[in-house]
């Protein structure tokens, strides 16, 4: 067991660990090795927590630690790149400076989605889109049960979000939205709104743009059939109960209704785990591409490639070659 004065001496530099030490770190926080001895050292900027605030600190610690590592080799690519394919983000200027209303954080999804060129259909892969415009989207394996609930963070100015790897997708995707939400609404929202209801809102407006809330559930409805809203969490990636929020929102249907599809979703345990099958999860993309894009220009070798894909080299060597 390693003290607590022994740790700080480490972060401070000044007492150097040894290997068995190391080893045993490591392991404590489900990283490499090679964490430790990176020439790149980042600090999160934390942003904020989404709903479970409470997770214990020490749950904390080992998933920022486990981003920590994934940022750290995803800079040292970044170095050795000439050009960098993905730029930073910026909240587009078309958006109002100031936001009143629920119904403005609506029109700020939708400006958002035209400055990106998004249009009113499904965003069939919502991390390749957030990557695409300079946001940074890391999943951790970090076993959490329900104590996480997503988090969001600035690395040198830049925004990063960390996921759950073994979330449904359509958990993945409302978490992004939302935290996309908390970086275009910071600084706009009225005093006398909710951050965390606008940030909802702002995610169920991205996902699912009113125009295609209304094509696909009509002006006016009294009821929703529960399979009907599975099968627009297939097209959509948005949650069957987003989908009871969406209508709710958009006054498609009426309060009581929802209350009492509520009632139901919840007598029948579907709110914790939803009927018919879960939406498909998705993974970051760029970091592996911009890898293999490295090591096809010989800016790095196999081992080094190996090395920031945390595969030993064989295994890589094997998937290279398959």
């Amino acid at each position: 067991q390693i003290s607590a004065m022994a740790v700080s001496k480490y972060e401070n530099g000044k007492a150097t660990p040894s290997s068995t030490v190391l080893l045993s770190l490591a392991d404590a926080l489900n990283v490499r090795v090679e964490y430790f001895l990176r020439p790149e050292h980042v600090e999160l900027e934390m942003q904020g927590y989404r709903k479970h605030h409470t997770a214990p600190n020490r749950l904390l610690d080992r998933i920022k630690a486990d981003v920590k590592e994934k940022l750290e080799r995803f800079l040292e690519l970044e170095a050795v790149l000439p050009v960098l394919p993905v730029g930073e983000f910026r909240v587009p200027r078309a958006l109002a400076d100031r936001i009143d209303t629920y119904v403005d954080v609506e029109r700020a999804a939708a400006d958002l989605r035209e400055a990106w060129g998004l249009g009113v259909n499904p965003i069939p892969e919502l991390i390749d889109t957030c990557e695409e415009h300079g946001i940074r989207v890391f999943r951790t394996s970090i076993p959490h049960d329900e104590h996480f609930d997503g988090l969001a963070a600035l690395v040198r100015g830049n925004p990063v979000i960390i996921l759950g790897e073994d979330w449904p997708g359509d958990r993945q995707r409302f978490t992004l939205a939302h935290e996309l939400g908390h970086l275009v609404l910071e600084g706009r929202l009225a005093k006398d709104l909710d951050m965390e209801l606008a940030a909802n809102r702002f995610a169920g407006a991205f996902l699912v743009p009113e125009q295609a809330a209304r094509r696909a559930l009509g002006d006016k409805r009294h009821w929703l059939e529960p399979r009907e809203l599975w099968l627009l969490k297939q097209e959509y990636g948005l949650s069957m109960a987003g989908w009871l929020h969406r209508a709710r929102d958009l006054g498609i249907i009426p309060d009581q209704t929802y209350k009492r599809l509520r009632q139901e979703f919840k007598a029948r345990g579907w709110l914790k785990k939803e009927p018919f099958g879960d939406y498909p999860g998705e993974q970051p993309r760029v970091f592996e591409q911009l890898v293999y894009r490295a090591l096809a220009e010989d800016l790095i070798g196999e081992s080094k490639a190996a090395e920031l894909m945390g595969k030993p080299l064989m295994q890589f060597h094997s998937e290279c070659t398959a």
